[in-house]
């Protein structure tokens, strides 16, 4: 979901939420069918791709467990509370598998285009490897970042949300973690 669609559907959001905190889950399935994409590819470029399909799914299971007790002047948007959640998932998945032994990072993002072009898909294949690597070598508040707010597309607001930063120590980190990503690409021979 781009940065532009989640503001233009804000206020469908809103309303789905209360009526999913009024027992529709009719309203849920729409809210899931909203924020089921971005919440995958977050998760996804953080996680082995086995893991991040459990992830998601335990997501939104607290988002149903827990959305009755959202509350929306307190939380400051839905989309901040619900990768809040996957975030917080993460995290409790790195502390139980951190004694095991971690395999590399899957690299092929799941293909939601219909592009029919071999060469650009091709092209497109080599972009997520080399995007995998260097993000796999950066810090991991680097790589969170990044994914927030270009492959999920969130606006600087909703990530200082999600991050617990203020948006002006986002910046600051948003230009660091481009830097690293730079410096990385660069290591691989990748340039842009």
């Amino acid at each position: 979901m781009s940065e532009k669609d989640l503001k233009s559907r804000q206020r469908e959001i809103n309303k789905l939420v209360e009526s999913v905190q009024k027992g529709s889950q009719e309203s849920f399935a729409e809210l899931y069918d909203i924020f089921v994409e971005p919440i995958y590819k977050y998760v996804f470029y953080r996680v082995k791709e086995g893991d991040a399909e459990d992830i998601v799914e335990n997501t939104f299971l607290r988002v149903w467990e827990g959305i009755k007790s959202y509350q929306l002047k307190k939380n400051k948007t839905f989309s901040s509370w619900i990768f809040r959640i996957a975030h917080n998932l993460i995290i409790d998945h790195y502390r139980s598998t951190k004694d095991r032994e971690y395999s590399p990072l899957n690299e092929m993002q799941p293909d939601t285009t219909r592009e029919h072009n071999p060469i650009r898909k091709a092209e497109d294949y080599f972009d997520q490897v080399n995007l995998r690597v260097a993000l796999s070598n950066i810090k991991k508040k680097y790589q969170e970042l990044i994914v927030y707010k270009f492959v999920n597309s969130l606006t600087n607001k909703e990530i200082a949300d999600i991050m617990g930063q203020s948006e002006g120590s986002l910046r600051v980190l948003q230009f660091r973690a481009l830097k690293a990503l730079k410096e990385e690409l660069d290591k691989i021979g990748v340039k842009y």
